[in-house]
């Protein structure tokens, strides 16, 4: 765990602190005829070699670079101005997992590792759980109460807003009970409800209110459930 800390950090300095937009600019335009480009990889594989600080891992931080220039080259020549958002999250997750990777190749661990670890599959489960199945799950319950005058505040709202918050919610949620923070649970619904208050106020529409704190307090009860079950299960792990 503190090698992928300490990898991620090379990670972040790397792509992020230490890359002026000057770079990401030129990288952009000429791509594999950048300089900036060879020089960042150069720059992730030094960071990885220091941060880690041993002699034996030089070779794998030369491969961190390696993968970290390929992973950019195929993200620069593919993305659009559509589509550079997704390409930037893509990029992303694919340097963590190959950061991840380099750590288990480096302590002589496979992915059975992570096949045969229990708290792993009990978080990952509860964690997916939170997201988008139990916004699914809302969403169907709370269709039958949908006030009519619902669509109309939607124009005024960003796109798919309200599904992420109560995604994020959750998370929060989740995380708040798995570190026995119960009473920050209290302070993000409330945190939610002064939001709220002030649309809802304006609206003058009772349904709507009443529909939205179904959908709230469905949306807190199943993350609080789910968190404690996990919580739970986790305990009685050996």
């Amino acid at each position: 765990m503190i090698l992928f800390i300490k990898l991620l950090l090379a990670h972040l300095l790397g792509d992020f602190i230490w890359q002026p937009n000057s770079w990401v600019a030129d990288k952009e335009t000429k791509k594999h005829k950048s300089i900036y480009l060879y020089l960042h990889i150069l720059l992730h594989g030094v960071l990885a070699a220091v941060l880690a600080g041993e002699i034996e891992f030089i070779p794998y931080a030369i491969l961190i670079a390696v993968t970290h220039g390929i992973i950019d080259l195929i993200k620069l020549n593919f993305q659009k101005k559509k589509t550079k958002r997704t390409w930037f999250v893509a990029d992303q997750i694919a340097h963590i997992l190959i950061l991840i990777g380099i750590v288990l190749l480096y302590q002589n661990k496979g992915i059975i590792y992570f096949w045969q670890d229990n708290e792993f599959w009990i978080l990952a489960t509860g964690i997916l759980l939170v997201t988008k199945p139990t916004s699914i799950f809302i969403k169907t319950i709370i269709s039958i109460w949908s006030p009519e005058n619902e669509n109309s505040h939607k124009d005024n709202s960003l796109a798919s807003a309200g599904n992420y918050i109560g995604i994020l919610e959750r998370l929060f949620v989740f995380g708040f009970i798995l570190t026995g923070h119960f009473e920050a649970i209290g302070f993000l619904l409330a945190a939610k409800s002064i939001f709220r208050f002030g649309d809802l106020k304006e609206a003058k529409d009772r349904k709507l209110t009443e529909y939205v704190l179904i959908g709230t307090l469905i949306s807190f009860g199943i993350a609080i459930v789910v968190g404690l079950i996990v919580q739970a299960l986790l305990l009685q792990l050996p």
